[in-house]
């Protein structure tokens, strides 16, 4: 599976590149339709050509970039495949209820976090030791909500609430309790 790191670090180098391209050719053309003398006009011709570009361009971005979402393979074909390891974990009253002190789990195990709140609209976010997210998910009461990931590298997590609970919400924290390692 790719790493979310490396996808989001793409993304942004795309993104960023295509910001610029647009910021620079409104620049351009604002420069045009507003200096003195010949030349006050864009032709209707280069206009257009720069939209169907950039719409060209954009939409390549997302066709690229949508096949190396970490994610995407295993939520298609879900029903045909079984976690390795199942972690039940319920919310209430701001508090993360785990099964156990520490969730143990190998390097190439699925592991499916299935997330029950009894009162609140929380959030269950997996964050590696620098405080970058690996993955997130809503947690809503009354609905089913989980999330199968596949670990294919050692590490250590700290699992946060990535939703707006109230001011307790944002104590809602427990580092270092997801213990991904090698068999």
């Amino acid at each position: 599976m790719v790493d979310s790191q490396m996808v989001l670090n793409g993304q942004t180098f795309a993104y960023t590149c295509y910001a610029i391209v647009i910021i620079l050719l409104m620049a351009w053309f604002g420069y045009q339709i507003t200096r003195k003398g010949k030349g006050k006009t864009v032709s209707h011709k280069f206009f257009y050509t720069f939209v169907v570009f950039l719409t060209v361009l954009g939409v390549s971005l997302h066709i690229v970039t949508y096949n190396t979402i970490p994610w995407a393979p295993m939520d298609l074909n879900r029903a045909d495949i079984t976690a390795d390891k199942v972690f039940d974990i319920t919310v209430q009253n701001h508090e993360f209820q785990l099964p156990s002190e520490k969730l143990l789990i190998n390097v190439g195990d699925k592991a499916l976090f299935d997330v029950t709140s009894n009162d609140l609209t929380y959030g269950f976010g997996l964050f590696r030791s620098d405080n970058s997210m690996l993955f997130q998910m809503q947690v809503v009461p009354g609905h089913r909500n989980d999330i199968l990931w596949l670990f294919d590298k050692p590490g250590v997590y700290t699992i946060r609430s990535t939703e707006y609970s109230g001011p307790k919400g944002a104590q809602m924290i427990l580092k270092d309790v997801v213990v991904v390692s090698e068999r």
